[in-house]
């Protein structure tokens, strides 16, 4: 009897304490109490599309080629912001975009967060800015909306660099993706993990650990400050409750731009340089 009321009533305290996590997390990231947070700050910019306001980083000559960066699941623009800078020094028209419920950009409620509609948001941001066409990158799920905007928009994608692209759904079989997609356990047991600052270091460790590179507490508050908040959230589920990527490994043939394609784990900042000189070059 001892035990069942000692169990319930740590069932109720985690309960509670879930409760008040969940109640009390910021609705969306402030702009200008992040500044000590964001790398390259003085390329930043803002500007919006269909009624919804993107944040985007901009360096490099307007007049030169243009490559637009397209950063990947439970993520952002910051992703880049190693290579920015090379790239524009290589000569290029930079530009490294927050999606829409991603980064400092907006995140509607009303909003799918399916590959096809961001992929529409990119296109519509070229627009916004002049661009007619460009190289278009993009890392991991990023990957599939620039081959999405290379099968739907072709006459826009001068080339294409998939960077460990997503190019099915097998991704959505890794537990947070099963565990998010689940109804209520979802939305609950989602912002937890996001939203833990614990498991977000040991996640970059890892990954920086198999890169041959040490992290620091800039690196991991700039990431976490994106990660906890309700709207973001709110779109991560979304995303992934609307993951459908297989149209990328079925379609793949139809893509008639060069294609660079990028992979492994041994990946360093190094790489712009060489990426750089193969797109002007032309890759096949």
């Amino acid at each position: 009897m001892k035990k069942r009321y000692l169990f319930a009533g740590l069932s109720g305290v985690v309960a509670g304490a879930v409760t008040t996590k969940l109640l009390t997390r910021p609705k969306d990231v402030s702009w200008p109490e992040s500044l000590d947070f964001i790398y390259h700050a003085e390329y930043s910019w803002f500007t919006r599309v269909g009624g919804v306001r993107i944040h985007y980083q901009e360096a490099g000559d307007e007049s030169a080629p243009a490559i637009i960066l397209i950063h990947g699941f439970i993520s952002s623009n910051l992703i880049w912001s190693g290579v920015l800078l090379p790239f524009a020094q290589a000569g290029f028209r930079v530009i490294a975009l927050d999606l829409p419920g991603y980064g400092y950009s907006d995140k509607p409620a009303d909003a799918q967060y399916t590959i096809t509609e961001q992929a529409q948001a990119v296109i519509g941001l070229m627009d916004r800015l002049g661009i007619e066409k460009a190289v278009i990158a993009g890392a991991s799920y990023g990957g599939a909306i620039a081959a999405t905007m290379a099968l739907d928009y072709p006459e826009r994608v001068e080339k294409l660099i998939l960077v460990g692209a997503v190019t099915n759904d097998e991704p959505k079989n890794k537990f947070l993706l099963r565990v998010s997609c689940l109804p209520i356990l979802g939305d609950i047991a989602t912002p937890l993990f996001l939203g833990s600052r614990w498991i977000l270091r040991k996640r970059m460790e890892d990954m920086y650990r198999r890169m041959g590179r040490p992290i620091n507490e800039k690196m991991v508050a700039s990431r976490h400050h994106l990660l906890e908040t309700s709207n973001a959230h709110r779109a991560m589920i979304r995303t992934a409750r609307r993951w459908s990527a297989n149209r990328i490994q079925r379609e793949a043939s139809l893509i008639r731009q060069p294609t660079m394609l990028v992979w492994g784990e041994q990946l360093r900042t190094s790489a712009a340089g060489r990426i750089s000189r193969q797109v002007r070059r032309g890759a096949g």
